[in-house]
C-alpha cells in the first residue's frame, strides 16, 4: 500500500515538474539571459540556506525511528551544500557580499516559508520527497545548459549541480521508504504535503521569471 503511496506523488511530480517550466526550459534552451541566470542564483540562495532548516524539521518528528541516522547524513550533506552554491555564485561574477545583501522577493520568501510549513509536520516527509526526487534530473539538466550555453565548465561553477545530480538519488531514496513505511490513514496528508510542496517550488521559479525574465519581454 506504501508502494502505491509514493506512486501517487510520482504522478504529482510528473505533472507539475519543474523541468515543465519556462524558466528551467530556457535555461536548457541557452537563451537565458546571464542577468536572469545572476538573479536565479541569487534568489534561489533563499532556499538554500534553508534546505537544511526543512530536514532539521523533519529530524524533530523522526528522531526516535530507524531512518534517524540516515536523516542526520542527509543533514549534513545539505549544511555543506551551503558553501557549494557560494562557490557557484561567484563563478557568475557575484561577490559573497552581495549575495548575503540581496533581499529575495516576496514571492520567493512565501514559496520557502511554505517549504518550511511543511515540513513541519509529519507529513513533511513527502514534501521533502517531492523536492529532492526531480533534483538530479534537474541538475543534470542544469549543469548541461551551464557547459553547453554559457561556458562555465570550471569546479566553482558545476560543482553544485554536479553533487545534486547524485547525491540527492540517495536523499529522495530515503524519503521513499519513510513515505512506503507510513500507515495508510497518512496518505491523503503526505499526498497533500507533496503537492503544496511543488506548487512552493514552481512559484519560487514564478517569482525569478517575473523578476529577471518578464520585465525583459
Amino acid at each position: 500500500m506504501g508502494r502505491e503511496m509514493v506512486k501517487r506523488i510520482d504522478v504529482e511530480m510528473e505533472r507539475m515538474s519543474l523541468l515543465k517550466h519556462p524558466f528551467y526550459r530556457l535555461w536548457s534552451e541557452g537563451k537565458l539571459s546571464m542577468e536572469a541566470l545572476k538573479g536565479y542564483a541569487l534568489e534561489y540562495f533563499y532556499l538554500v540556506q534553508n534546505v537544511p532548516r526543512m530536514v532539521e524539521n523533519i529530524m524533530q518528528h523522526y528522531a526516535s525511528t530507524e531512518y534517524a541516522g540516515e536523516i542526520d547524513v542527509n543533514l549534513r550533506e545539505e549544511r555543506e551544500h551551503v558553501a557549494l552554491w557560494i562557490r557557484f555564485v561567484k563563478a557568475l561574477g557575484i561577490s559573497e557580499a552581495d549575495l548575503y545583501a540581496y533581499n529575495a522577493s516576496s514571492k520567493t520568501k512565501d514559496a520557502v516559508h511554505k517549504l518550511l510549513e511543511l515540513t513541519s509536520t509529519p507529513s513533511g516527509v513527502a514534501a521533502m520527497y517531492a523536492y529532492e526526487a526531480e533534483l538530479p534530473k534537474i541538475s543534470s539538466t542544469k549543469l548541461e545548459g551551464l557547459i553547453k550555453y554559457y561556458n562555465m565548465s570550471s569546479d566553482d561553477a558545476t560543482e553544485y549541480h554536479k553533487v545534486h545530480s547524485i547525491v540527492d538519488v540517495r536523499h529522495a531514496d530515503v524519503w521513499r521508504r519513510m513515505i512506503a513505511d507510513m500507515p495508510e490513514h497518512n496518505h491523503d496528508a503526505l499526498h497533500a504535503s507533496a503537492v503544496e510542496s511543488m506548487a512552493a517550488q514552481n512559484m519560487l521559479l514564478d517569482a525569478v521569471y517575473e523578476r529577471y525574465i518578464g520585465r525583459e519581454c
